[in-house]
């Protein structure tokens, strides 16, 4: 093998240079089994870290003094989760302490994710099972933590809570053109698949407690509140969240419009008062909303990179 030139060296050019860079590891799928006697407690997270600070050398010189490996990442992911990891926004504080503690030289910031995977216990003919556990659909709780310097920032969410009501929901006094064919109605199905992020106005909270109560809230609203629009949903549910929520200055939500329209069995020689619909999965209505705190705006620095509707 011939001898190689790693000496750093700066890599000159005329019109560019560093605006922003961070590197971390991706997407750590760790499970972790906390056992209470015979009964187990299952928590399923995948976790994605990223550093901020003095990187540019890295890239404009190929000076890795300031590199902490993403493999030393993914490691201490591991040996993070060994003494438990708490809910997944205790997990994202817990790392980017460790981190500021440990290379406060190198590490100014970062980025913390934590995406959580729900289990159920199965149920048998004896009650729920010690250690046996089923998938909890598609639905995600997700946190994102951030830091500059020492002063931390979280905002978490859910991701696709599927619900659909059957009735209680209309749609009518929208404007109408030569295009819209929809017909307007005052009994139909409302389906969505609900993605919200809040953010937190302080770090000592009960995590736990608060997404039960934001997820409740989502429910109960969805359930029992008479729509005139899905957007009008949207805002009871963020609003009632803000109101029941002191935690909680902004909540941001993508909630598209899971169409299913009355099928026309006229042709067969039938009736169908909204009894057989056709569900669209696409194209779909495409709807947000972002609602804040009376006299308080979104930090950015706790939404930067927060993949907000999507």
């Amino acid at each position: 093998m011939t001898d190689v030139d790693v000496t750093p060296k700066e890599l000159v050019s005329e019109n560019a240079e560093m605006f922003r860079a961070s590197h971390g590891k991706g997407e750590v799928h760790v499970v972790t089994v906390e056992r209470e006697g015979s009964v187990h407690h299952l928590r399923d997270y995948t976790v994605s870290s990223a550093i901020r600070g003095d990187l540019d050398r890295i890239y404009t010189h190929g000076d890795n003094a300031t590199c902490i490996p993403t493999d030393t990442q993914k490691n201490l992911t591991f040996s993070l989760a060994r003494d438990g990891m708490g809910t997944p926004e205790e997990f994202g504080l817990k790392f980017g302490r460790y981190m500021r503690a440990n290379y406060s030289d190198v590490v100014k910031g970062g980025r913390w994710e934590v995406k959580a995977v729900e289990w159920e216990r199965i149920v048998t003919g004896n009650g729920p099972h010690d250690f046996s556990f089923v998938r909890k659909g598609k639905e995600e709780r997700f946190t994102v933590v951030q830091a500059v310097e020492d002063d931390f920032t979280i905002v978490s969410g859910l991701k696709e809570l599927t619900v659909l009501k059957s009735s209680g929901s209309a749609f009518v006094g929208y404007p109408k053109c030569k295009h819209t064919t929809l017909p307007e109605t005052t009994d139909r199905i409302m389906s969505t698949d609900v993605s919200a992020w809040w953010e937190y106005n302080t770090t000592e909270v009960d995590f736990d407690a608060v997404f039960a109560k934001v997820r409740q809230v989502t429910l109960e609203v969805f359930a029992e509140q008479f729509s005139k629009a899905l957007q009008q949903t949207m805002w009871a549910i963020s609003s009632r969240i803000i109101d029941e929520v002191p935690e909680i200055n902004t909540i941001r939500m993508q909630c598209p419009n899971n169409h299913h329209f009355v099928e026309d069995l006229s042709r067969f020689g039938q009736d169908n008062p909204n009894v057989v619909f056709y569900a669209a999965d696409r194209p779909y209505g495409d709807i947000t909303s972002e609602v804040v705190r009376k006299g308080t705006t979104p930090n950015p620095a706790a939404w930067n990179t927060v993949p907000s509707f999507t």
